[in-house]
């Protein structure tokens, strides 16, 4: 079949779950896939570890290496990828390095997306090395489920709050049929480019974390279905590259969970709400930074 379907992946010093993430392509789709690595690590070289991929004998389809020179943030890396999309483009699947497609997956969200012309993205059911599943698709949070659960999940992961927002990880993981949700993870979804390049792609202020929650929210804020297809499997190693940067990382989180409520409530009579969300998560950042290095 003709290429219109392209695979966009993020690296930063990610080369070797970048190789198995591509190897797993060939069995996912009957589709030719353009195929698009942003590496957003300057100082790694991804040239020769991409090579097995590129030629006619490759398995996977043509292969493009795009180096900012800079990293994008997660995001970020994607738009600029998504900007030099050739024209018969329709759907955009994003992805970590670090993510495996299941033989027939990719074909089993496209079967979905492309049923409907008002689906605007969808994503698979995400598993964890050890067959749990990852959070693959949410409701958008409330004010006051989101702020209890990003301010109090790590210090007390039984608060009320976390165990509503969590609760569609149970209900999801029992679902057979696609299902309408406001979000789905970032990890992997497929996102039509229509709907994509209506609402601006991602907001690359995000510079890693709750891209994808914004994303899904604006892209069904603009009238777009937005659906989880369980029937289609993919495993998530874990995130790899931000394993050895973990303090940041946390850093990140927060910064960028106080950056989506705030958008979200950004009334001005709300302002008391925002500053107390503010010190919340920073509060919960530095513990979460202490404990890191304990």
């Amino acid at each position: 079949m003709s290429s219109t379907i392209s695979l966009v992946t993020v690296s930063y010093f990610s080369g070797d779950d970048v190789v198995t993430c591509l190897n797993s392509v060939p069995e996912a789709s009957i589709r030719h896939l353009d195929i698009i690595v942003v590496n957003n690590a300057a100082a790694d070289d991804l040239r020769p570890t991409l090579e097995q991929f590129e030629g006619p004998d490759s398995r996977t389809g043509d292969l493009t290496l795009l180096e900012p020179k800079a990293n994008l943030g997660y995001g970020g890396a994607v738009n600029f990828a998504a900007a030099r999309l050739a024209p018969e483009i329709e759907w955009i699947l994003v992805t970590n390095p670090d993510v495996t497609f299941t033989p027939g997956s990719i074909d089993a969200l496209l079967a979905v997306a492309e049923a409907d012309d008002r689906i605007g993205m969808v994503g698979p059911r995400i598993t964890n090395d050890d067959g749990s599943i990852y959070p693959s698709a949410r409701d958008l949070p409330s004010l006051t489920v989101g702020a209890g659960h990003a301010v109090l999940h790590r210090i007390w992961p039984g608060n009320p709050w976390s165990k509503r927002y969590l609760r569609a990880d149970k209900s999801h993981s029992a679902q057979t049929e696609p299902v309408q949700s406001g979000w789905l993870s970032g990890a992997c979804m497929l996102v039509r480019r229509a709907a994509f390049e209506q609402v601006g792609g991602f907001d690359d202020r995000f510079f890693m974390y709750f891209e994808d929650v914004d994303l899904g929210e604006r892209i069904g804020n603009a009238g777009w279905k937005v659906l989880y297809v369980p029937t289609a499997t993919v495993g998530h190693a874990g995130g790899t590259s931000t394993a050895a940067h973990s303090a940041a990382m946390t850093r990140a989180h927060h910064r960028s969970a106080y950056r989506y409520l705030a958008k979200r409530y950004h009334q001005w009579y709300l302002l008391p709400v925002r500053l107390a969300l503010r010190l919340g998560l920073f509060l919960r950042a530095l513990v979460g930074t202490v404990r890191n290095h304990g």
